[in-house]
């Protein structure tokens, strides 16, 4: 009976069948664009499209690239066990849309970069550029193992799917369609698997729905079990999640998410004009609301299935990031192919954003490291230089997925990952767009002692987890499970999987309970206050740039903050042709000769 704990089933052949299906069609999406753009070997057209995308294939992949397995995977379940407090996100999304559009979008796409990381160089020094680069592949490597591992675990222990098979399999997809097809083939791919996510979601919601007796029942037993108290204004910094951690901190990290990261900044910045940049910008919004709330409610019905039974108290999994793929095997195991459905909607989000990693990987090895040095590459040779190094990080990323295992909760340790490194990453960005008087040594001293803060704390916080009171996890029971395992759970279990329970009773040093306990959320916005303060104040001992000539165009503009619609399609295209003729690195091989790589191209840019 469903809810009730016990065994579930496993899959059936229709189930391998859709399963293989939804593979198969982003493979054959690689190959569509491979075929249709065999003339087209440009790097520009590899790695952005020729930039001559729209916004709303752009939006949809610019959402399907972060909201991954894992969302699909761990959003439920934070429902599910901590309540709607997430759903606030939504807020910190659309903070995070304008902030990008509005400052980030407009820099870079008069720039006319294609790595994101060349501006530090323009603005600061190629050391800081090289240190920058190689912040984000550690970052994105490790990310992308944990997108990759995390639901595969999960999906494996639940349905029987092979582990390793679907990994191997997983990463050789993204591999054929990345190399074969580029970033055309990568976002339209991530269009079709955002509809196979979504629709996921909502298969799962309308069984539970069928079940309970409609969405209102669903609404009225997740109020009862305290899961609808979102508005925590408790300004408790160690707190998980409040109000101010997620609207504070979570509109930071998610800048540092979308803003200056390039599987982010590579998408946006592959629209023909700045005004369908922007307004990729503002429907991902939409497509992240949409698809946060689709989650949320299906924890929230996860929860009415599951009030009376909990399966991971009882014994039937045991992790709780298995929640989902339970519940879909326990509800919907009488309708052959659905639950392959869902399985092919977490492959899908771990498609999208192994794909898109491995793009941006290429991307910024390409132009950051090897385009500067080999500068007489012929174009043949950087297109097979491109396809080589998409199977050598398609690899490596399925090397990594092994090191994901250790990493605890999936969505938390995701997000944690971002927090630590792109958090002084954006202090970087934003020491550099905004204050004229930093230099190149408080750029990298704040960025260091940012990076090394955050560090020190995310780490301490994987090894210490917060205790119970600051996660504050919702009740759960087993009173009307069939049976149970005699295991002594308690109903309140800490944030991570249940290996970390016997961690509680040990010895906790002294911050522990304080200095680790810092809310993950908060981890981006204390590296980059860090790096913006130190930053300053050694550009400032260090006597700042004044005898560094730099370009108007570096910095954040008032006629950067006008909404796109006032700029015309002519005139945003003019602006980005005439930028990059004067700022694009590889245009003049003097460039790189210099401390200030752009002090000779920055004089003819302030002409335009």
């Amino acid at each position: 009976m469903v809810g009730t704990g016990g065994p579930v089933a496993t899959f059936s052949v229709w189930d391998y069948v859709v399963f293989a299906g939804t593979i198969l069609l982003a493979a054959g999406i690689g190959l569509f664009q491979a075929i249709r753009s065999r003339k087209e070997t440009s790097s520009d057209e590899f790695l952005l499209g020729g930039r001559q995308m729209t916004a709303v294939p752009v939006a949809m992949s610019l959402t399907a690239s972060f909201m991954s397995g894992i969302t699909v995977i761990g959003t439920p379940t934070e429902a599910y066990r901590f309540g709607t407090a997430f759903w606030l996100f939504g807020f910190s999304y659309a903070i995070m849309s304008a902030i990008t559009a509005e400052i980030f979008v407009p820099l870079f796409y008069r720039l006319g970069i294609t790595s994101a990381y060349e501006y530090l160089e323009m603005r600061f020094s190629r050391p800081i550029r090289i240190i920058g680069t190689s912040m984000y592949i550690v970052q994105t490597v490790l990310y992308t193992g944990l997108a990759i591992y995390a639901p595969a675990l999960a999906l494996n222990q639940i349905t029987g799917i092979n582990l390793w098979g679907v990994l191997v399999a997983t990463g050789a997809v993204c591999i054929v369609y990345c190399t074969l097809g580029g970033l055309k083939a990568v976002i339209w791919t991530d269009v079709i698997q955002m509809v196979i996510m979504l629709a996921g979601f909502v298969a799962v919601i309308a069984r539970g729905a069928v079940l309970q007796g409609g969405l209102t029942k669903i609404w009225e037993d997740a109020g009862q079990g305290g899961r609808l108290e979102a508005f925590d204004f408790d300004p408790d910094p160690l707190k998980r999640h409040s109000f101010w951690t997620i609207i504070v901190g979570g509109s930071v990290m998610w800048v540092s998410i979308y803003s200056i990261n390039q599987s982010q900044v590579q998408r946006f910045i592959s629209c023909k004009t700045l005004r369908h940049a922007k307004m990729s910008l503002y429907v991902n919004m939409v497509g992240l609301c949409v698809t946060v709330s689709l989650a949320m409610f299906t924890g929230l019905t996860m929860y009415s299935i599951y009030k009376n039974c909990d399966p991971f108290t009882n014994g039937d999994i045991s992790t709780y990031d298995q929640m989902l793929p339970y519940l879909v095997m326990d509800i919907l195991a009488d309708y052959p192919g659905i639950p392959g459905l869902f399985v092919a909607a977490a492959y899908s989000g771990t498609l999208s954003t192994v794909s898109s990693s491995i793009n941006a990987l290429v991307a910024v090895t390409v132009e950051d490291f090897i385009l500067p040095v080999c500068k007489n590459l012929t174009e043949k040779q950087v297109s097979w230089m491109n396809m080589g190094l998409s199977v050598f990080f398609g690899a490596l990323c399925i090397g990594m997925a092994g090191v994901a295992s250790v990493m605890g909760d999936v969505l938390q340790a995701a997000l944690s990952i971002f927090g630590m490194i792109s958090g002084p990453l954006l202090g970087l960005y934003l020491l550099g767009m905004l204050f004229r008087t930093s230099n190149s040594i408080g750029g990298l001293v704040g960025m260091i002692l940012g990076l090394v803060l955050t560090l020190w704390v995310g780490i301490g916080g994987q090894v210490y987890p917060p205790a119970s009171e600051k996660t504050n996890p919702l009740q759960v029971s087993t009173a009307g499970c069939n049976s149970t395992l005699g295991q002594n759970y308690t109903t309140t279990a800490p944030w991570t999987s249940a290996v970390t329970l016997t961690s509680q009773a040990d010895v906790r040093p002294p911050l522990a309970d304080s200095w680790y306990s810092l809310s993950y959320v908060y981890l981006s916005l204390l590296g980059t206050l860090t790096t913006i303060v130190c930053g300053l104040l050694v550009s400032m001992i260090t006597g700042g740039c004044k005898q560094e000539q730099r370009s108007p165009d570096l910095f954040v503009k008032m006629s950067d903050l006008i909404c796109f619609s006032c700029c015309s399609k002519s005139e945003a295209s003019d602006v980005t042709e005439k930028a990059a003729a004067d700022f694009h690195l590889k245009a003049d091989d003097s460039a790189f000769k210099d401390v200030d790589p752009m002090s000779k191209n920055v004089e003819n840019s302030t002409k335009l």
